[in-house]
């Protein structure tokens, strides 16, 4: 990918119990509409999780992230969502919800590496 591209991310987080408001970060999401580049990366640390709530259901939540990975990528197994254009799956994906995976308000910056920035953000932001 040649110069810079605008791109805007965020991060996945899950809440154990929500009424809690208490989350780990587990992924990222990266998108840049310029690029037509959208990714979704995640990791889910079950020890980490265990210490907010032993109740949590890891399958489940793998699950549903890999439900976001599906959308992201346009697979068929994505669903009617994963078949929208780019910068609509984005949207979709990082909409405000009130459930046990939420994402943090979209961020933006300039890359001339998406895949190398995603990389970076997922290291400093998930592990």
């Amino acid at each position: 990918m040649q110069g810079k591209h605008l791109y805007e991310y965020a991060v996945i987080r899950v809440l154990p119990r929500v009424e809690r408001e208490e989350f780990i970060n587990v992924g990222i999401i990266l998108f840049s509409k310029q690029a037509k580049y959208i990714k979704v990366l995640y990791k889910v640390d079950e020890n980490k999780l265990k210490l907010f709530s032993d109740e949590a259901d890891v399958e489940e939540i793998n699950s549903i992230l890999e439900a976001f990975e599906k959308i992201s990528s346009g697979s068929k197994d994505g669903g009617v969502i994963a078949t929208f254009d780019i910068p609509e799956r984005f949207r979709w994906l990082t909409a405000v919800r009130s459930s046990c995976i939420q994402t943090s308000r979209p961020h933006s910056g300039f890359s001339s590496d998406l895949d190398q920035t995603i990389e970076c953000l997922f290291q400093e932001l998930v592990l």
